[in-house]
């Protein structure tokens, strides 16, 4: 048995702390400074923290790689489970020739590039997340924009950047049902229930949407593209940030990002509806662009750094000359019309479909309730791992719970069975489809499980309890410094629903010590925290992966780690006057 110390270090809070952000300090230099390898980065992060857990915290050798063990099997199910399925589906639907059609049905909308970032980073990857979550969103609208002419480099920095807003209410509200879960028992507050937090939650990550599309056009356009497409990008921003405000205030929280989606990406649909011949032609999106070795002009405009950038110029080569897949060449004719019939056009939209129909109905509260049980799942204690809190409590995560069948990633693979039905593709190549699914992601797989791994050694063996009683002694302050944790939880695991788990109770404990309200100091974890995934390792692997830059990771966090900073800003500033009489009448 292990009981957590926050000061093993000489009794100091402040020598403890500096030794538990070693593992993070070491993760972030070797993806920022140094270039190296997410995989390895997260191999030797994950080294590292074993280390400092064994020598600085004290924890048993047995302890520290059985933690890791179960952090790795974590990452693999249930987080790697959703993405290799979700993946599967999108291969599916290339290996058919649909995709081609989805994606120039997107173009009709508008042939502005700009136009069809928001439309799929931005709206269907909310609705993406809302199903799914956990970097669903990211590996299918990654490609999306690619082959629409982004340069790989580009179409990831979007995807990422895109991936904020809903993430807090993402895997229908997964996040949020975690932060109650783990705050209930840590602090007497009636108000700390799911509809409560989720409200609190729609009153932060709706500022964030309402900037986040605006950014986006920037991303794509620069300056340019941020004056001649602000209207769309504000209108969707404003759009989604207060249909989440409406939704999970008054609707429903697990729905919170369904409604958002939907009523944003209206909103863009009926504003530039017939403005087609108003676009103008660096912004339009080029015929079959998708970036190969031999064919790299993305657009005909040569614009350093807008949406006529060179995939070379861009950094979108792939390492050794190893180019992303030609995903689709076809041009949308002149009208806007797609050269398809209807039954074509429905069969390419039926995947997205399924996965709605599938994830509404084993949402059902019955149904819910039913799969929570034995045997659809099946929790039980990670064998050989004992581990007390530092007030000397049993640690829930040494808990794994082994839900096979209402898993998301269980789900998607139901749907990519239907969706091999519904678009006639053969069960041999649906098979061989799914065997090409792993080979592709193996680094990403490596990458995702070490990361897990190493959330799991440092959540255990007291590294971040440590990081947060420091940050804690900040007192009223805390409130500026809240989502912080959550962004340093969800940098570090990739999940919003899992730096809840890791920081929640502290925040909630915190709030109480400080005398700030807890359920601010709660749903500011899950705010904060979203802006952490842009730069995830996990993420940053499977964006890579997704348009064939593995290896190059490196250059899209460098790409990405400026906007997680300013928006985090943005959110620590609105938390901290939450916590005043300036803005205290939004805590509900």
């Amino acid at each position: 048995m292990f009981k957590q110390v926050v000061d093993p270090v000489a009794g100091s809070l402040g020598l403890s702390a500096l030794c538990a952000v070693l593992p993070l300090l070491t993760l972030f230099a070797l993806l920022g400074v140094l270039r190296v390898k997410a995989w390895i980065a997260g191999l030797v992060s994950l080294a590292v923290a074993i280390v400092v857990a064994i020598v600085a915290f004290r924890m048993p050798v047995g302890q520290s790689l059985l933690s890791a063990l179960e952090g790795a099997a974590f990452g693999f199910f249930p987080i790697l489970w959703i993405v290799i399925n979700a993946i599967w589906i999108y291969n599916l639907t290339v290996e058919s020739g649909h995709f081609d059609v989805l994606r120039r049905s997107f173009a009709t909308v508008s042939p502005d590039m700009r136009i069809q970032a928001i439309i799929i980073a931005f709206c269907f990857g909310a609705l993406l997340e809302a199903l799914a979550g956990f970097g669903t969103p990211v590996a299918i609208t990654v490609v999306m924009l690619m082959t629409i002419g982004f340069s790989p480099l580009r179409a990831a920095a979007l995807s990422l950047i895109a991936n904020t807003a809903p993430v807090a209410f993402g895997a229908l509200a997964a996040p949020i049902t975690a932060l109650a879960t783990v705050t209930h028992g840590a602090n007497p507050d009636p108000r700390l229930t799911i509809d409560t937090l989720g409200a609190m939650v729609g009153r932060q990550t709706p500022i964030l949407a309402a900037v986040v599309p605006l950014v986006l056009v920037f991303v794509a356009d620069g300056r340019r593209g941020l004056r001649e497409a602000w209207a769309p990008a504000l209108a969707a921003g404003v759009t989604f940030g207060a249909a989440q405000f409406v939704a999970s205030n008054y609707i429903s929280v697990p729905l919170t990002d369904i409604v958002a989606a939907l009523a944003s990406a209206a909103v863009v649909v009926l504003m530039v509806r017939g403005r087609r011949d108003r676009v103008p032609a660096h912004a339009m999106a080029s015929a079959g662009t998708a970036p190969t070795a031999e064919r790299r002009a993305v657009t005909t405009s040569g614009a350093p750094g807008g949406v006529g950038a060179t995939v070379g110029e861009d950094l979108g080569e792939a390492p050794g000359g190893q180019a992303p897949r030609d995903r689709g060449t076809a041009p949308v004719d002149g009208a806007g019309e797609l050269p398809y019939t209807r039954a074509e056009v429905l069969r390419a939209y039926a995947p997205y479909a399924i996965i709605i129909v599938l994830f509404v109905l084993a949402n059902l509260a019955p149904v819910k309730a039913a799969l929570a049980e034995k045997p659809w799942t099946t929790p039980f204690a990670w064998p050989g791992l004992h581990v007390l809190s530092a007030s000397g409590k049993p640690i829930a995560t040494t808990t794994f719970a082994f839900g096979w069948l209402p898993a998301a990633g269980t789900l998607l693979l139901i749907a990519g069975i239907l969706t091999a039905v519904v678009l006639r593709i053969p069960p041999g190549r649906a098979l061989a489809t799914y065997g090409r699914t792993y080979a592709e992601l193996k680094w990403a797989i490596v990458t995702v499980m070490a990361v897990l791994a190493l959330a799991y050694v440092m959540n255990l063996s007291g590294q971040t309890a440590s990081l947060g009683a420091y940050l804690a002694r900040a007192g009223g302050f805390f409130a500026f410094l809240s989502p912080i944790l959550g962004w340093i939880g969800v940098a570090v695991s990739g999940s919003d629903t899992s730096s809840n788990a890791l920081f929640g109770a502290l925040q909630v404990q915190t709030a109480a010590r400080a005398g700030l309200d807890p359920v601010l100091l709660a749903a500011a974890n899950s705010s904060g925290g979203v802006l952490g995934k842009m730069i995830s390792p996990q993420n940053l692997a499977i964006a890579a992966a997704a348009v064939g830059m593995a290896g190059r990771e490196g250059d899209i966090f460098r790409r990405v780690f400026g906007w997680s900073l300013v928006l985090l800003l943005i959110m620590c500033v609105l938390v901290f006057l939450q916590s005043t009489t300036v803005l205290s009448w939004m805590v509900p």
